[in-house]
């Protein structure tokens, strides 16, 4: 790689409320100076390096932290964790550069021409998407994790740079507001803590969820911090006897031993084992741990011997995660023994290498691809990122973002479960898989047809959970089909998603004729036929990402594209061809391009600032509760007859207006020069048919909530083995807020259909 020579900054004129660690004082000093008798000049990793943090020290200048420290120190302290654990140059560099992007003017093209494509990969990857706008904040966080596991799947180092950000930010934590503080806490705990576990980080995990409980339950951390500090004196001799008497026997066997220590485990540990156990601290025997480090793997296997022989197992209590790696490639031998004391004790054995891979994670053997001639690059292909790859396939699969949020979380916290298919392929599953969860990971198609199962070569219920080591035979029939009861014990995204998929296909034929009701509605019946056999409606499918107008219909029957979309799609295609037959052509141009006209003769009227709206000047007019209209749709005016109203204005199209004679039509707008006039709200009721699961109206209320909306009733009404169907009666501002709700809702994954009810289904 080719780097720009830095201008390397005075050491001695840095602000002393920096703390420039040795090594980086070092890196700066080899890099001004020759490094040999030879005069060569430093080497391009230490080039590299200066020049990076040059750079970031020049950006960040005059900016400050929240503790009132200069900025530049926490690249700088990002940069020593990611050198602590081995990271490249390229990783160091990226640690003083990982907020250029976003703090500063700086491009990420401007890094990649000074510092290379690699450098640039890994600061985007970390980059946070504050630039763009989404609709809340729960859609801005899922969409910040799907590019960030987007950029790891190219790249595994992007999330060790970003956890060593994470871990930095987590330690100066206390210079924030408290609201602040408990979010990114929660946010490190649920999310970035068990990343760090899934790549193996021991030392970030622990230390991520200790500040995390620090600050989500201050007073359990102080207590259990407290109790241990009071222990700490008969622990410490209880673990060193057991040290000593360990040794000696290694000893006697000729297993060398490079090391026997004993810990206390870290706070949050404790705080879970106590609360998932119902325990006091005094219940808790096993707080700490002794570590047995020898030299092969055999070695390993005798020592647990020697454990054993010299202190009494605990039944139950053994694990071998040598012969059964976590997926985090954590290796070591598990057991409990009681102590001379008579309480438990917990022995980890394994190897040096194990015991590096346990502390660094990835970071201990890091596997490069050469991309050039001296960048390189981690990818995600490795078998132990069974895990990532499934994050992948939910990005496709799960388009609402509280759901997506969901999944992530409980993939990440979870470990695997692997099982067996009857011809020995391993099958990674999460904790609490079933059958269905396994054959929809062999294929779509087996789980579709999937009639039963064989665990163990005998017949088990489909919604038996899987456990490791287990032997799965998906037993199909061809007329077999998904029921919607799987949706109640499958814990797979993927798994959920093709069972609802298979669900819609199967109502196709109900879908298409509700997307053509739709659409008809407000077309009009007049040239119907013609447009959907045209060249446009064909072109309008594909865009939307479908083959036939009949798919495009069933997608709209069902919700996944809205008709406001679709008529946008069509619009254009007609303006573009102008097609159709010559019969049909006149009319659906005309209801297309101008759909107010097609009810009633244009009019222009001017806007009046004392009525909402414009074409009822002096007359007495109130809104239909049949279509209840918002503004920003098309409405029309009806004379009503026998009644003191007036004016009856309805939503263009509504079926109440289809039989009205022309003369008693009156063009009418809404008045948008002056919304001063109008109520702040309009009523409107929506339908929504959806897959039965227990929270699913707590979820739709809660995407209402995110906008602001008020609900003013609701009614649920529930079949047993089908459908729900819920309906609500909300307060919108206008017809613009009616379609961002409608797009959340559909988003939802256990959502079918979703229309507005008229006044006769109310």
């Amino acid at each position: 790689m080719n780097v720009a020579t830095a201008t390397v900054t005075d050491i001695a004129a840095l602000p002393t409320d920096i703390d420039i660690p040795e090594w980086l004082k070092s890196c700066l000093l080899e890099h001004r100076l020759p490094v040999d008798e030879s005069g060569e000049t430093a080497t391009s990793e230490a080039a590299l390096i200066c020049d990076a943090f040059n750079f970031a020290y020049q950006l960040h200048e005059g900016q400050r932290r929240a503790s009132g420290e200069p900025y530049i120190a926490h690249p700088v302290a990002v940069a020593g964790l990611l050198k602590d654990l081995g990271g490249s140059a390229a990783m160091i560099a990226a640690g003083f550069l990982h907020d250029v992007i976003e703090d500063t003017d700086v491009t990420a093209e401007e890094i990649e021409q000074r510092f290379g494509p690699e450098v640039r990969r890994l600061v985007e990857g970390v980059t946070k998407l504050s630039k763009f706008n989404f609709s809340s904040k729960t859609e801005r966080l899922a969409e910040n994790f799907r590019r960030m596991f987007l950029a790891m799947a190219q790249d595994i180092r992007v999330i060790v740079v970003k956890l060593a950000d994470r871990l930095h930010n987590m330690r100066t934590l206390e210079h924030l507001a408290d609201e602040k503080r408990r979010r990114i806490a929660l946010e490190t705990r649920e999310i970035f803590a068990p990343l760090a576990n899934r790549l193996g980080i021991g030392r970030f995990k622990w230390e991520l969820e200790d500040l995390s409980f620090k600050y989500l339950e201050p007073e359990a951390y102080q207590h259990i911090r407290q109790l241990i500090a009071d222990k700490r004196i008969d622990r410490e001799a209880r673990l060193t006897h057991v040290g000593v008497t360990l040794r000696e026997r290694l000893d006697q066997l000729g297993i060398r031993c490079y090391d026997i220590s004993g810990r206390p485990k870290h706070l949050y540990g404790i705080y879970q084992k106590m609360q998932r156990q119902q325990k006091s601290f005094e219940e808790i025997y096993d707080i700490a741990a002794v570590r047995i480090i020898v030299e092969t793997n055999d070695e390993c296997y005798r020592a647990l011997a020697v454990v054993h022989d010299a202190f009494r197992p605990i039944p139950g209590r053994f694990k071998d995660y040598i012969g059964l790696p976590k997926p985090n490639r954590y290796q070591s031998l598990h057991t409990v023994v009681i102590g001379n004391t008579g309480r438990p004790i917990e022995v980890q054995i394994r190897t040096m290498e194990m015991h590096h891979v346990a502390e660094y994670g990835i970071a201990a053997h890091w596997k490069y691809k050469e991309v050039g001639h001296s960048a390189s690059k981690l990818t995600a292909d490795d078998e132990k990122f069974t895990w990532l790859r499934q994050l992948l396939d939910w990005q496709s699969d799960l388009k609402d973002a509280q759901e997506y949020l969901e999944s992530v979380k409980g993939n990440l916290f979870d470990d695997d479960v692997y099982v067996f298919t009857p011809n020995g392929d391993v099958i990674a599953l999460a904790q609490g898989a079933t059958s269905i969860d396994f054959a929809y990971r062999i294929h779509t198609e087996v789980g579709n047809h999937c009639a039963g199962a064989k665990v163990n070569d005998r017949m088990v219920t489909l919604d038996t959970p899987l456990k490791n080591g287990d032997i799965v035979e998906i037993i199909t029939q061809k007329n077999s089909h998904p029921s919607l009861d799987w949706l109640n014990f499958t814990v797979t995204p993927s798994a959920k998603n093709r069972i609802r998929q298979w669900y819609k296909r199967s109502h196709r034929d109900a879908n298409i004729q509700r997307g053509r009701e739709m659409l008809e509605k407000e077309l009009g019946k007049r040239g119907f036929e013609a447009l959907l056999k045209s060249d446009p409606m064909q072109a309008t499918a594909e865009r939307c990402n479908y083959q036939t107008p009949e798919d495009l219909l069933a997608a709209i029957g069902y919700g996944e594209v809205t008709l406001n979309l679709a008529l946008n799609r069509l619009r254009e295609a007609i303006k573009a061809r102008q097609p159709i037959t010559p019969v049909a052509k006149e009319e659906v141009t005309k209801t297309l391009l101008h759909p107010a006209s097609s009810a009633v003769p244009p009019s222009s009227p001017r806007p009046a600032k004392s009525s909402p709206i414009v074409g009822v000047e002096g007359l007495l007019y109130g809104l239909a509760g049949c279509c209840n209209p918002v503004p920003g749709e098309s409405i029309i005016g009806v004379v009503t007859l026998g009644s003191s109203r007036g004016i009856s204005i309805h939503r263009q199209g509504c079926s109440n207006v289809e039989s009205v004679p022309g003369e008693r039509l009156i063009p009418v707008s809404w008045n948008t020069a002056d919304t001063a006039t109008r109520p702040q709200t309009y009523p409107v009721q929506i339908l929504i048919e959806v897959i039965d699961r227990v929270g699913v109206l707590k979820d739709i209320l809660s995407r209402l909530s995110d906008y602001n909306i008020n609900v003013r009733s609701a009614q649920v009404k529930t079949f047993p083995g089908q459908t729900a169907v819920i309906e609500l009666g909300i307060d919108i501002v206008d017809h613009e807020q009616l379609e961002r709700i409608f797009t959340q809702i559909r988003k939802m994954t256990d959502v079918l259909n979703l229309r507005r009810m008229s006044q006769a289904e109310e």
